[in-house]
C-alpha cells in the first residue's frame, strides 16, 4: 500500500482546524476555484509546519514553494526568482510584453517594464503552470521578501479568480513588512493545553518544570520542543527564569547549541547565516578562504541546526538559528565572512550581491564600493526594483569619498524612494539633501520630490507650499522648470480649493516663459479655467496638436489637461484623451496607472448618458486601484459609483459608496471623493422628493473648498431645480449666475440647453419658450439623460397647464430615456405625471437591454469576445487571467440567451 507524503511527516498537534482549512482551500483548486491565505504568527508557532503539511497534502497539485531571505531583502526580485525557477518553461507560453517583463525582472533578459505588468506576467505564468490541474503556491517568511518580489506576487494573488491556484503566505510578526490589505489573514495562536502537553511527553521532565514550561511557552511549538533540550545541555537563569521574551530565550537556546560546536563548523556556519542564499558552491567556496570545509557540516547536522535537503541547498532549521548564529559573532568574524563572500560571488551574475557584501564589510568611505552600488541601483531601476535601487544609492552615498557624488546619490535615493512608494524615506532624504546642495535647480528639484510625498501622504497644504515655493526660486533662471512645477501644483491645489488655483494661475501667466517648450501651451490652456463671459475657448484638441509640435509632456501633464477640459465642457475630447491614454497604459501593462485615466473617462460617460460604460469603467478602475493598493482612488472611484447607484434610486448602496467616497480629508483639505459623494446624495434625495436636503447638498458644493470642482458645476442645473420645488427660487440666483457665465465661456450647445432649462425653471411666465428653445438645442442621442430631463420638466410644466395631450407627448419622451437607462426615480416620476395626464399605465420590464443582468466586468469581457479578441487577448488588457476570462464568458452566456462565443456578434450592438 502506497505511502502518502503527509503521512510521513511528523503529526502536527492541535492545527486541525487549521488544516482542515487550508485542506478546502486545496480541493478548491482541484476545482478550478482560486483563494489566497496570509498566515500571521509569532516566531516559533508554527507557520513553517502549518505551511509544509499543506504542501505535502496538495496531492495532484503542482507545488511551488519560496522563502523570503532577510539577506536578500535589498536585491529585487530574488524571492520571485527562487519560487518561479520550476515554473519558467511556462515563460515562452505568455504574451510577449508580460514574457519581456517577467524576464527582465528575473535577469533572463534586458530592459525593463511596469512594474505591474511583472504582476500581470507572474499571474499568467502561474496560471500556465497551474495546466488546468491546480497549483498551491506556499511562500513562507514572506516578510523578509524583496519588495518588488512581494508587489508583483500581491498583484497576482488580488487578481486570482477562477485558475485553480492556491496561494499561503507565512509572516512572522514584529519583523520586516507584508501588508496585504484585502486578503485573507488567519492568526496562530498558542497550541491547546492538551496540544502542548502532549509535545512536552517527548521529553523526560519533572512535574515542576514541566509546569514551568507549560506557563511560560504559551503554547508556542518550537519553545516546547527547544527549550527542554537547552535547560538540559545548560540550565541558565536566563533560560529558566522567563525573565527574557520568549523569542530571546529561543535565540539563548540556540546559542548554547550552537557554542559547543568546533570553531570551523562555527566559521562555516557564520558564513551560511551571513549570506542566507544556500548556494553550496558559494558557501563552501567562501569558507574554505576562511579555513572550513564541507566536513565541518557533519556536527551541525547532528546538532539538529540544519534543513535535510536535496544537496541543492544548505538551509538552517529554523530562522531564529540563522539569527542566533549571526548574533552571536563577534564583528571581526562577519566582517570576515561578507569579504569572504564577495570573493566569492565573482560571476557576472552575482555583481549585486558581491556589491551589497562588499558594502556590508566596508568600515569606512569607500569610492570602489560606492561605484560598484550605484551600478546595482541603476541595474535594480531598470528592471522595475525602486526599493532595491534607493536602498543601493542610499547605501552608496554613505560610503561616498566626496560631497558632490553623496548628494548626487542621496538625490538619486530619494527620487528612488518616491518611484518605490516608500513616500516617508523620500520626503525625509530630499529633505536632509537639499540642506547640502548649492544648486538652486537641484534644490527646486528635491522640493518637488518633497511636495510628491507629501501629497501622497495626504498633506496637501504642505505638498503645494512647497511646489509654489520652489517654483519661485527659479522661476527668473529657469522659466520652464518652473511652469513644469506649478502645472504640478495645479494638482494639489484641485485639493484644497479655488483661491489656491488662482494663484497658481497668476503665477503661471508672470512667467516669462517662450513660446518654443511643449509646457507652453498647457499654460494657456491651464490660464482659461476660470474664465466666464463671452469669449473664444481655447481647444483641448488643438492644444494636444500644438503640444505634439513641440515635443512631448508627461502623462501626468496630460491628465491633468484631460481634468481641465472637462472643466470647461470638453467631454468629447476629454474622453478621446483618456481612453488614449488608458489603451497606451494598457498597453504598457502599467496597472497602477489606469485608475486615474478611467476616472475621467467614467465622468465624461456619466456626463453624456453612457451609465453602463460609466460603471464598467468605474468598477475596473476602482478594483484596479484596490489591487495596487491605491485607497485615496479605491474612495473617489466609489463616490462615482455613488453618483450611478443615485440616478437608479439605489439608496443603501449609494451611502455605501457615499461613505466611503468621504472618508481621507485631511487638516485643511477635502476628502478626493467629497465632491462627488455630495453631489451623489443630493441627487440621491432630489430624485426621492427630498427637496430642502438635496438643496442643503448642491449648496455645499457651491461654497469653498469645493466651488472649482467639475461637480460643483455640473450639478447647478440639480440645484435650481431643488430650490424651485422647495418653493425657495433666490436660493439659486447665484448658482444660476455662475452657471450662465460658465455656459456662455465654454460656448457648448449643451451648456446652453441647461441654462434654458435653468431659466424656464425660475422664470414661470417665459417657460414655455425656454422650455422648446432647450428641447430644441438638446442632443437626443449624444446626451440622453438631460433631454430627457428637460421634456420631463416640460411635461409637468404642461400637465399643469391642463394641456394634456402635450404633456403626454414629451413625457413618453422622457420615459423611454429613463426606462432605457434604468433610471427609476425618475421613471416613476414621469409615470406618475403619465397617469396625471390620462395615460394608461406603462409596463416598466418592457425597455430592459440584452445586457441587463451582466456584472460590470462580464460586460466588459463580453463586449471584448464580441469584437473577436481571444481570451489570452483580454485578459492582457485587463490584467486578468485567461481562465477567468473564460468562466466569466461562461457565465455570461446564459444571461445572453447565447450558447456560444461565435453568437456575441450578432447581439454586439445590443451590449452598448
Amino acid at each position: 500500500m502506497r505511502t502518502t507524503v503527509a503521512e510521513q511527516l511528523p503529526p502536527l498537534r492541535g492545527r486541525e482546524q487549521e488544516q482542515q482549512a487550508l485542506g478546502a482551500l486545496i480541493d478548491g483548486a482541484r476545482e478550478g476555484r482560486s483563494a489566497v491565505l496570509v498566515v500571521r504568527g509569532e516566531a516559533g508557532i508554527g507557520k513553517t509546519a502549518l505551511l509544509e503539511d499543506a504542501a505535502a497534502r496538495a496531492e495532484g497539485l503542482r507545488v511551488l514553494r519560496g522563502t523570503g531571505l532577510e539577506a536578500e531583502a535589498e536585491l529585487p526580485f530574488a524571492g520571485l526568482q527562487l519560487l518561479l525557477s520550476p515554473a519558467l518553461d511556462r515563460l515562452p507560453g505568455l504574451p510577449d510584453p508580460q514574457r519581456e517583463a517577467l524576464s527582465a525582472a528575473l535577469g533572463l533578459g534586458p530592459g525593463g517594464r511596469e512594474p505591474m505588468l511583472t504582476g500581470l506576467a507572474v499571474l499568467s505564468l502561474l496560471t500556465e503552470y497551474a495546466d488546468g490541474s491546480g497549483l498551491l503556491v506556499v511562500v513562507d517568511d514572506a516578510q523578509w521578501l524583496d519588495r518588488a518580489s512581494r508587489d508583483a506576487l500581491l498583484f497576482a494573488a488580488r487578481r486570482l479568480r477562477a485558475e485553480g491556484v492556491v496561494m499561503v503566505f507565512g509572516v512572522r510578526d514584529g519583523e520586516g513588512t507584508f501588508e496585504a490589505v484585502g486578503l485573507t489573514e488567519r492568526r496562530l495562536t498558542g497550541l491547546s493545553p492538551e496540544a502542548a502537553a502532549a509535545l512536552l511527553d517527548e521529553h523526560d521532565l519533572t512535574p515542576a518544570v514541566r509546569y514551568r514550561l507549560l506557563a511560560e511557552a504559551h503554547g508556542n511549538p518550537l519553545a516546547l520542543r527547544e527549550l527542554p533540550l537547552a535547560m538540559a545541555a545548560e540550565a541558565t537563569p536566563d533560560l529558566a527564569a522567563g525573565a527574557l521574551p520568549l523569542t530571546d530565550r529561543l535565540r539563548l537556546a540556540f546559542h548554547g547549541r550552537i557554542s559547543r560546536l568546533p570553531e570551523a563548523t562555527r566559521t562555516l556556519l557564520t558564513v551560511l547565516a551571513t549570506d542566507e542564499s544556500g548556494e553550496p558552491a558559494v558557501i563552501l567556496r567562501a569558507s574554505a578562504s576562511l579555513g572550513a570545509g564541507i566536513d565541518d557540516l557533519a556536527p551541525a547536522e547532528a546538532a539538529d541546526l540544519l534543513r535535510p535537503d536535496s544537496g541543492t541547498s544548505i538551509t538552517f532549521r529554523h530562522p531564529l538559528i540563522r539569527a542566533a548564529v549571526y548574533q552571536r559573532a563577534p564583528l571581526g568574524q562577519r566582517l570576515a565572512a561578507h569579504r569572504a563572500l564577495a570573493e566569492a560571488l565573482d560571476a557576472p551574475e552575482q555583481s549585486d550581491r558581491r556589491a551589497w557584501h562588499l558594502a556590508s564589510a566596508a568600515l569606512g568611505p569607500d569610492a570602489e564600493v560606492a561605484d560598484a552600488l550605484e551600478r546595482t541601483a541603476v541595474r535594480a531601476r531598470e528592471r522595475g526594483g525602486h526599493t532595491a535601487a534607493a536602498a543601493a544609492y542610499d547605501r552608496a552615498a554613505r560610503l561616498s569619498d566626496g560631497p558632490e557624488d553623496r548628494t548626487r546619490r542621496q538625490a538619486l535615493a530619494a527620487q528612488a524612494s518616491l518611484e518605490s512608494g516608500d513616500v516617508e524615506r523620500a520626503g525625509e532624504l530630499a529633505r536632509r539633501t537639499a540642506r547640502e546642495v548649492s544648486s538652486e535647480s537641484l534644490r527646486a528639484g528635491l522640493s518637488q520630490v518633497q511636495a510628491l510625498a507629501k501629497f501622497w501622504q495626504g498633506e496637501f497644504p504642505e505638498a503645494h507650499r512647497l511646489l509654489i515655493d520652489a517654483a519661485a526660486s527659479i522661476a527668473a533662471d529657469d522659466p520652464e522648470q518652473a511652469a513644469g512645477m506649478l502645472v504640478q501644483a495645479i494638482h494639489t491645489g484641485w485639493y484644497l480649493g479655488e483661491p489656491e488655483l488662482t494663484e497658481v494661475l497668476k503665477r503661471l501667466g508672470d512667467l516669462r516663459l517662450t513660446d518654443e517648450p511643449a509646457v507652453a501651451p498647457v499654460v494657456r490652456f491651464l490660464g482659461r479655467l476660470f474664465d466666464s463671459g463671452p469669449g473664444t475657448p481655447l481647444s483641448l484638441t488643438e492644444t494636444l496638436a500644438e503640444i505634439r509640435s513641440r515635443g512631448e509632456v508627461s502623462d501626468q501633464v496630460l491628465l491633468i489637461l484631460c481634468g481641465v477640459a472637462l472643466a470647461r465642457g470638453q467631454d468629447g475630447p476629454a474622453f478621446d484623451l483618456a481612453v488614449s491614454l488608458a489603451a497606451r497604459h494598457r498597453a504598457a501593462g502599467a496597472a497602477g496607472r489606469l485608475p486615474t485615466v478611467l476616472f475621467f473617462a467614467a465622468e465624461a460617460d456619466i456626463f453624456t448618458g453612457r451609465l453602463t460604460d460609466a460603471r464598467t469603467a468605474t468598477v475596473e478602475a476602482r478594483d484596479l486601484a484596490r489591487d495596487t493598493g491605491q485607497q485615496q482612488w479605491v474612495r473617489q472611484l466609489s463616490s462615482v459609483l455613488a453618483h450611478l447607484d443615485a440616478l437608479r434610486g439605489d439608496e443603501a448602496e449609494c451611502r455605501a459608496h457615499a461613505d466611503l467616497g468621504l472618508e481621507g480629508d485631511t487638516p485643511g483639505s477635502i476628502a478626493p471623493g467629497a465632491p462627488w459623494a455630495h453631489w451623489s446624495l443630493g441627487l440621491l434625495d432630489l430624485g426621492a422628493g427630498r427637496a430642502e436636503s438635496a438643496l442643503s447638498r448642491f449648496e455645499r458644493l457651491t461654497k469653498v473648498p469645493f466651488s472649482h470642482h467639475i461637480c460643483a458645476t455640473r450639478s447647478i442645473p440639480d440645484l435650481v431645480e431643488a430650490a424651485v420645488r422647495l418653493g425657495a427660487p433666490d436660493r439659486a440666483a447665484a448658482p444660476f449666475a455662475k452657471l450662465a457665465g460658465w455656459a456662455e465661456s465654454v460656448g457648448q450647445p449643451w451648456a446652453e440647453a441647461l441654462v434654458l432649462r435653468c431659466r424656464a425653471l425660475l422664470d414661470d411666465d417665459h417657460a414655455e419658450d425656454l422650455y422648446i428653445r432647450a428641447l430644441a438645442i438638446h442632443d437626443r442621442e449624444a446626451r440622453p439623460i438631460e433631454f430627457a430631463r428637460t421634456a420631463l420638466l416640460y411635461g409637468e410644466w404642461l400637465r399643469r397647464a391642463r394641456r394634456k395631450s402635450e404633456a403626454r407627448t414629451h413625457l413618453t419622451e422622457a420615459l423611454e430615456v429613463f426606462d432605457r437607462l434604468d433610471l427609476r426615480p425618475w421613471a416613476e416620476r414621469a409615470r406618475h405625471e403619465l397617469s396625471a395626464a390620462g395615460a394608461p399605465a406603462a409596463d416598466p420590464s418592457g425597455a430592459r437591454t440584452t445586457a441587463t443582468g451582466l456584472t460590470p466586468q462580464e460586460l466588459q469581457i463580453v463586449r471584448l469576445a464580441a469584437e473577436g479578441l481571444s481570451n489570452r487577448d483580454i485578459a492582457a488588457q485587463l490584467f486578468l487571467s485567461h481562465r477567468t476570462v473564460g468562466y466569466h464568458l461562461y457565465k455570461a452566456y446564459p444571461k445572453l440567451g447565447v450558447t456560444s462565443r461565435g453568437e456575441l456578434k450578432g447581439i454586439a450592438a445590443q451590449l452598448h
